[in-house]
């Protein structure tokens, strides 16, 4: 994965729609905080970011999904913890 985020959240700050402006300032902001302690999210944290910002999803289930992805990892080998503890506090983060 690259050194930056993968995904441009500023697109969806910029947005007309206010709903859609909050929820990516929200998850930009929670992804930046973990990027300061060098941590990554997955393509599938912004990917359920991009559903919560749509409003295909709630935070709430954005959460819940993302734990659910790590639960059931026990085959998923290829994420390491260190994108593991990124995506589940970028989540908590958002949801607070």
């Amino acid at each position: 994965m690259s050194d930056k985020i993968p995904f441009d959240f500023d697109e969806y700050i910029r947005q007309s729609e206010p709903s859609k402006q909050k929820k990516g300032y929200i998850w930009q902001t929670a992804i930046g905080l973990q990027d300061v302690d060098g941590l990554k999210p997955s393509e599938y944290l912004i990917e359920t970011a991009k559903k919560n910002i749509d409003g295909d999803i709630t935070l709430e289930e954005a959460n819940d999904l993302i734990h659910g992805y790590y639960e059931s990892k026990t085959a998923r080998l290829d994420v390491d913890e260190r994108t593991e503890e990124a995506d589940k506090v970028s989540a908590r983060i958002a949801q607070l």
